[in-house]
């Protein structure tokens, strides 16, 4: 986006600022128009990354925008029409699906562009599902974080091809840099996780809720030939108690009770993936992108993902990690022997090819200013 002395207003729209990919990806991109003298705005019903947004250069206006209900969706509309004549907003940047059709409402009023990022799969298992999703497919150009959402939000809603891109999430290589980690790091993390000595590190990274494969995992490493092997589980549980007590209960059962550690959110992650001696994506639904996968390869570390959506595209079988099928335990043990199996001088070579694959968050900030100069000059 060309610096002029009509700096764009860009107002991003959301649910809440709490946690999470897409509140990441908002606040990497309003830090981007900032950058570039824009003006970065970020609508939503707030949250604790607000302070982090403000640290880069955005600024917040809280709406209540994390509801559904037809109604509330219709008044935010109001308010956002409003919002963008006060602020004389250029372009608007919706991320999620209610915010998002009160977003197009106000558009739609007001002339003003709009663009939208596909986030997710998006499950139509109601009726009227498909209409509610389509939303996100009505962007003067719809984003896509992998060619795998591409091909779905063409096959699916029939955008042209010309009216999509595919824009990869990115890591910050300065962050996730296995030299930038000290040593201290590693050892307050192993001790407060309770990481026995010499133990190989299995980590899945990730909320908990069951299509993320922790079951698949447990069962995995049940199977495993060594029994020295430690499985930590790094994610919330969002307040499912109940879910976090079953996997406890599963370990138990499969007598690796003692191995398993469900350690909740985790502060510092790019410790927690040097920590690892592998880091696993076991997801049983197909994800938009598998973010936590990237930042384990930036850090050099051995992955293993399911052989399902965007992971695909980042993980080249044998080369930079290993693919297996998904929910298979089998598929994934054998996997996991192999990655343990490996020697100092196999392990820093795929690293090495790992870190240099992945994309970045530069590169998805260029890409995304490239769409709204697009967007904002007619093209």
């Amino acid at each position: 986006m060309p610096v002029t002395p009509e700096s764009p207003v860009v107002l991003q729209v959301l649910p809440s600022l709490v946690t999470g990919g897409v509140e990441r990806g908002t606040i990497e991109i309003a830090q981007a128009i900032a950058e570039a003298d824009g003006v970065a705005l970020v609508a939503s019903a707030g949250g604790p990354l607000v302070s982090t947004l403000e640290r880069v250069g955005g600024r917040h206006l809280t709406l209540p925008l994390n509801t559904k209900l037809p109604l509330a969706i219709w008044r935010n509309a109001a308010r956002l029409e409003a919002l963008i004549k006060a602020e004389n907003v250029t372009l608007v940047h919706a991320r999620s699906r209610a915010p998002a059709w009160s977003a197009w409402l106000a558009c739609q009023r007001t002339g003003t562009k709009f663009v939208t990022t596909y986030h997710g799969t998006y499950n139509e298992n109601l009726p009227f599902k498909r209409l509610y999703n389509s939303v996100m497919a009505r962007g003067e150009i719809v984003i896509a974080a992998s060619t795998f959402i591409a091909s779905l939000v063409h096959t699916r809603h029939g955008v042209p091809i010309e009216r999509i891109r595919v824009i990869p999430r990115g890591v910050d290589p300065a962050i996730f840099d296995p030299a930038a980690v000290v040593v201290d790091r590693l050892i307050r993390l192993a001790a407060k996780w309770r990481i026995p000595d010499g133990a190989p590190t299995i980590t899945l990274p990730g909320r908990l809720t069951s299509w993320k494969g922790h079951s698949v995992l447990l069962d995995a490493i049940a199977r495993l030939q060594r029994k020295d092997v430690c499985c930590v589980f790094v994610g919330s549980d969002q307040g499912r108690a109940a879910y976090s007590s079953r996997l406890m209960m599963e370990a138990t059962a499969l007598g690796i009770g003692d191995r398993v550690r469900l350690v909740g959110q985790c502060d510092d992650m790019p410790a927690a993936m040097l920590l690892s001696d592998v880091v696993v994506h076991a997801s049983t639904q197909a994800e938009a992108f598998g973010r936590v996968v990237i930042e384990a390869q930036a850090m050099a570390r051995p992955v293993i993902a399911a052989d399902l959506g965007g992971p695909v595209e980042t993980v080249v079988h044998g080369v930079t990690g290993w693919r297996v099928t998904p929910g298979d335990p089998d598929a994934l043990a054998a996997a996991l022997e192999i990655a343990l199996a490996m020697t100092m001088e196999e392990r820093l070579a795929m690293g090495a090819r790992a870190r240099a694959s992945v994309p970045t968050v530069r590169g998805m900030q260029e890409a995304t200013l490239d769409v709204y100069e697009a967007v904002l000059g007619g093209r």
